[in-house]
Protein backbone atom coordinates (compact mmCIF):
# COMPACT_ATOMS: atom_id res chain seq x y z
CA UNK A 1 0.00 0.00 0.00
CA UNK A 2 1.09 3.44 -1.06
CA UNK A 3 1.95 6.15 1.54
CA UNK A 4 -0.92 8.54 2.42
CA UNK A 5 -0.31 11.81 0.85
CA UNK A 6 -2.35 14.97 2.16
CA UNK A 7 -5.00 16.52 0.23
CA UNK A 8 -4.54 19.60 -1.20
CA UNK A 9 -6.92 22.46 -2.08
CA UNK A 10 -7.22 21.69 -5.82
CA UNK A 11 -9.06 18.43 -5.18
CA UNK A 12 -11.71 20.38 -3.55
CA UNK A 13 -11.99 22.31 -6.18
CA UNK A 14 -14.56 19.51 -8.07
CA UNK A 15 -18.49 19.98 -8.60
CA UNK A 16 -19.74 18.31 -5.55
CA UNK A 17 -21.28 15.19 -7.60
CA UNK A 18 -17.53 14.87 -8.57
CA UNK A 19 -15.94 15.29 -5.54
CA UNK A 20 -18.38 13.17 -3.53
CA UNK A 21 -17.66 10.21 -5.41
CA UNK A 22 -13.40 11.04 -5.28
CA UNK A 23 -13.88 10.77 -1.66
CA UNK A 24 -15.01 7.32 -1.63
CA UNK A 25 -11.88 5.76 -0.76
CA UNK A 26 -10.29 9.01 1.23
CA UNK A 27 -8.95 8.81 4.52
CA UNK A 28 -10.25 11.56 6.94
CA UNK A 29 -7.33 12.21 9.63
CA UNK A 30 -8.65 14.30 13.00
CA UNK A 31 -5.99 14.92 15.70
CA UNK A 32 -7.76 16.30 18.61
CA UNK A 33 -6.92 15.96 22.44
CA UNK A 34 -3.44 14.24 21.97
CA UNK A 35 -5.51 11.41 20.16
CA UNK A 36 -5.55 10.64 16.18
CA UNK A 37 -8.73 9.55 15.08
CA UNK A 38 -8.92 7.80 11.27
CA UNK A 39 -11.10 6.00 8.98
CA UNK A 40 -11.96 5.57 5.21
CA UNK A 41 -15.03 7.28 3.64
CA UNK A 42 -16.79 4.74 2.06
CA UNK A 43 -20.36 6.81 1.68
CA UNK A 44 -20.91 10.88 0.76
CA UNK A 45 -23.52 12.48 -0.46
CA UNK A 46 -23.39 15.34 -2.94
CA UNK A 47 -25.15 18.96 -2.45
CA UNK A 48 -25.41 20.97 -6.00
CA UNK A 49 -25.76 24.90 -4.75
CA UNK A 50 -28.55 26.71 -4.95
CA UNK A 51 -30.94 25.23 -7.13
CA UNK A 52 -30.59 22.32 -5.54
CA UNK A 53 -34.13 22.03 -3.47
CA UNK A 54 -32.23 19.77 -0.47
CA UNK A 55 -29.42 22.07 -0.44
CA UNK A 56 -29.16 24.65 2.56
CA UNK A 57 -27.85 26.91 0.07
CA UNK A 58 -31.13 26.87 -2.18
CA UNK A 59 -32.51 29.32 0.84
CA UNK A 60 -29.55 31.81 0.03
CA UNK A 61 -26.74 33.28 1.71
CA UNK A 62 -27.70 33.36 5.33
CA UNK A 63 -24.60 33.03 9.04
CA UNK A 64 -25.70 29.29 8.91
CA UNK A 65 -24.69 28.80 5.14
CA UNK A 66 -21.97 31.79 3.93
CA UNK A 67 -19.32 28.78 4.62
CA UNK A 68 -21.07 27.06 1.83
CA UNK A 69 -20.25 30.35 -0.71
CA UNK A 70 -16.42 30.28 0.18
CA UNK A 71 -13.46 28.48 -0.48
CA UNK A 72 -13.41 24.88 -1.41
CA UNK A 73 -11.99 22.49 0.95
CA UNK A 74 -13.56 24.07 4.71
CA UNK A 75 -15.60 21.98 6.40
CA UNK A 76 -19.04 23.01 6.99
CA UNK A 77 -20.55 21.63 10.27
CA UNK A 78 -24.37 22.26 11.43
CA UNK A 79 -26.58 21.07 14.42
CA UNK A 80 -29.47 19.12 13.05
CA UNK A 81 -32.63 17.32 15.43
CA UNK A 82 -30.98 19.07 18.24
CA UNK A 83 -28.92 16.16 18.93
CA UNK A 84 -26.28 15.51 15.85
CA UNK A 85 -23.27 17.33 14.34
CA UNK A 86 -23.04 17.07 10.52
CA UNK A 87 -20.02 17.21 8.83
CA UNK A 88 -19.66 18.50 5.56
CA UNK A 89 -16.91 19.84 3.05
CA UNK A 90 -17.46 22.83 0.47
CA UNK A 91 -16.40 22.01 -2.82
CA UNK A 92 -16.23 23.56 -6.30
CA UNK A 93 -15.58 27.40 -7.13
CA UNK A 94 -16.19 30.37 -5.10
CA UNK A 95 -19.99 30.92 -4.97
CA UNK A 96 -21.44 27.86 -6.05
CA UNK A 97 -22.08 26.96 -2.52
CA UNK A 98 -21.64 22.87 -3.61
CA UNK A 99 -21.34 21.12 -0.54
CA UNK A 100 -20.41 16.65 0.56
CA UNK A 101 -22.18 15.50 3.27
CA UNK A 102 -19.62 12.32 5.09
CA UNK A 103 -22.21 10.01 5.59
CA UNK A 104 -19.95 6.87 6.46
CA UNK A 105 -16.73 5.71 7.65
CA UNK A 106 -14.66 2.46 8.22
CA UNK A 107 -12.57 3.08 11.31
CA UNK A 108 -8.58 2.56 10.28
CA UNK A 109 -5.93 2.15 13.37
CA UNK A 110 -7.59 -0.55 15.50
CA UNK A 111 -9.89 2.01 16.90
CA UNK A 112 -13.73 0.90 17.55
CA UNK A 113 -16.56 2.99 16.55
CA UNK A 114 -19.74 2.87 14.66
CA UNK A 115 -19.18 5.32 11.95
CA UNK A 116 -22.36 4.36 9.87
CA UNK A 117 -24.15 7.37 9.81
CA UNK A 118 -23.42 11.16 9.29
CA UNK A 119 -24.42 12.03 12.90
CA UNK A 120 -22.83 8.95 14.12
CA UNK A 121 -19.62 9.49 12.08
CA UNK A 122 -19.57 13.50 12.73
CA UNK A 123 -19.68 12.27 16.88
CA UNK A 124 -17.21 9.61 17.03
CA UNK A 125 -14.68 11.76 15.40
CA UNK A 126 -15.54 14.80 17.96
CA UNK A 127 -16.19 16.94 14.99
CA UNK A 128 -17.86 19.86 16.78
CA UNK A 129 -19.49 22.83 15.46
CA UNK A 130 -16.37 25.05 16.42
CA UNK A 131 -15.02 23.12 13.82
CA UNK A 132 -17.40 24.90 11.18
CA UNK A 133 -15.02 26.89 8.66
CA UNK A 134 -12.20 24.96 9.34
CA UNK A 135 -9.54 24.84 6.94
CA UNK A 136 -9.17 21.10 5.65
CA UNK A 137 -5.82 21.67 4.31
CA UNK A 138 -4.28 21.91 7.34
CA UNK A 139 -2.95 19.91 10.36
CA UNK A 140 -5.55 18.91 12.48
CA UNK A 141 -8.36 18.04 10.15
CA UNK A 142 -7.51 16.92 6.64
CA UNK A 143 -8.12 14.09 4.27
CA UNK A 144 -5.21 11.49 2.63
CA UNK A 145 -5.15 9.48 -0.57
CA UNK A 146 -2.99 6.30 0.27
CA UNK A 147 -4.38 5.66 -3.50
CA UNK A 148 -7.19 2.62 -1.96
CA UNK A 149 -10.03 2.61 -4.53
CA UNK A 150 -13.20 0.20 -4.48
CA UNK A 151 -13.97 -2.21 -6.49
CA UNK A 152 -17.29 -1.00 -6.83
CA UNK A 153 -19.00 2.83 -5.83
CA UNK A 154 -22.51 3.15 -6.62
CA UNK A 155 -24.47 6.33 -6.96
CA UNK A 156 -27.90 6.30 -5.52
CA UNK A 157 -30.57 9.07 -4.71
CA UNK A 158 -30.22 10.92 -1.48
CA UNK A 159 -32.28 9.94 1.36
CA UNK A 160 -34.58 11.81 4.00
CA UNK A 161 -35.38 14.78 1.26
CA UNK A 162 -38.51 14.12 0.19
CA UNK A 163 -39.59 17.89 0.25
CA UNK A 164 -36.49 18.56 -2.72
CA UNK A 165 -39.19 18.05 -5.38
CA UNK A 166 -37.35 17.03 -8.88
CA UNK A 167 -33.83 16.72 -6.45
CA UNK A 168 -35.38 13.42 -4.97
CA UNK A 169 -34.31 10.90 -7.00
CA UNK A 170 -31.00 12.30 -8.21
CA UNK A 171 -28.35 10.11 -7.70
CA UNK A 172 -26.36 12.13 -5.44
CA UNK A 173 -25.52 9.47 -2.38
CA UNK A 174 -22.20 7.05 -3.86
CA UNK A 175 -20.99 4.29 -1.43
CA UNK A 176 -18.29 1.69 -1.68
CA UNK A 177 -21.26 -0.86 -2.49
CA UNK A 178 -19.12 -3.56 -0.51
CA UNK A 179 -18.42 -2.07 3.16
CA UNK A 180 -20.55 -3.13 5.40
CA UNK A 181 -20.21 0.55 7.61
CA UNK A 182 -22.55 1.94 5.18
CA UNK A 183 -25.55 4.05 6.60
CA UNK A 184 -29.11 2.90 6.45
CA UNK A 185 -31.16 2.40 4.44
CA UNK A 186 -28.03 0.76 2.72
CA UNK A 187 -27.94 0.57 -1.40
Amino acid sequence: MAKAKKLGRRFYQQPADVLARALIGKILVHRRNDRTLRARIVEAEAYMGPSDRASHSSKGRTRRTEIMFGQAGHAYVYFIYGMHEMFNIVAGTMGEAHAVLIRAGAPLDDWQADLSGPGKFAGAFEIKRSDNGRDLTGSDLFLQDDGVIPARILARPRVNIGYAREWVEKPLRFCDADSGCVSKPRP
